[in-house]
């Protein structure tokens, strides 16, 4: 059984930074984020393979969000530039123990393990 602890979250200003921490114990393959805003369905953000080799991101991400992963201490972080308003949502880690391709990457559905979630608030 795979456990995620989520760290990290906090309020910003817009146009501010936050990094994100997801710690796994146990051993998975493909790692990411997921969010959720009041009112909306959980939406993905980002993803990551176990070597690192492969990552993932939501358009809306791009060029602002960077995925990390360092397999030796089994830890996945997210740092988040730029933020906007937009960007405020309940952040939760997502882990798979199994490889994804396609579709199945970017679907919450698809992933078996979930942390608690982390709260990222932007303000203007």
């Amino acid at each position: 059984q795979v456990q995620l602890v989520e760290s990290g979250g906090g309020l910003v200003q817009a146009g501010g930074s936050l990094r994100l921490s997801c710690a796994a114990s146990g051993r998975t393959y493909i790692m990411g984020w997921f969010r959720q805003a009041p009112g909306k369905e959980r939406e993905f953000v980002v993803a990551i393979t176990r070597t690192s080799t492969r990552t993932y991101y939501a358009d809306s991400v791009k060029g602002r969000f960077t995925i990390s992963r360092n397999s030796a201490e089994n830890t996945m972080y997210l740092q988040m530039n730029s933020l906007n308003l937009e960007d405020t949502a309940n952040y939760y880690c997502a882990a798979r123990d199994a490889y994804c391709s396609g579709y199945d990457c970017y679907s919450a559905p698809k992933y078996g393990f979930w942390g608690q979630g982390t709260q990222v608030t932007v303000s203007s």
